[in-house]
């Protein structure tokens, strides 16, 4: 006599899959009965109104906003006129070191540390001098370059 090739996992299984197949079977018909007590509603509608939330209500059309075509601007904006800007900056030396070529620079303006090399530098510079400077990009940072005296 052969043995079954039913296992207790296999069985497990089915009867999962049935109780899952049953399950949607009941939300369904639920569904439908719901679907004829509250008559065909359709699909409902998301209204956004001037806040631009969602609502449920259509908005009131005394606060509809006219847009003209010509204001609507697709891709990027036009730059404004700017005031130009001065690349010179002013700084104090907050360290130094001669011998190994390189330092630190803070701005006076944003309080910010900036690195600078000795091939940046155009007059000898030592700690807490007043300089101006240029920012360059640097591999870490906005580097002091054209370093000179105050």
């Amino acid at each position: 006599m052969a043995k079954s090739q039913q296992t207790f996992s296999k069985s497990e299984k089915e009867k999962k899959r049935l109780k899952k197949r049953e399950d949607k079977r009941k939300k369904m018909e639920a569904r439908k009965l719901a679907k004829e007590e509250n008559g065909s509603a359709g699909i409902p509608l998301a209204y956004v109104d001037h806040n631009g939330n969602l609502t449920d209500t259509p908005p009131d059309p005394s606060m509809k906003v006219k847009v003209k075509a010509k204001n609507i601007v697709l891709g990027v904006p036009q730059k404004e006129d700017e005031e130009p800007f001065d690349p010179i900056r002013n700084g104090k030396v907050s360290f130094y070191d001669s011998s190994k070529g390189f330092g630190f620079i803070i701005d006076t303006e944003t309080n910010e540390k900036h690195f600078t090399h000795v091939s940046g530098i155009i007059d000898e510079i030592m700690e807490n001098d007043k300089v101006t400077f240029e920012l360059e990009k640097g591999q870490r940072g906005m580097n002091a370059v054209k370093v000179k005296k105050a």
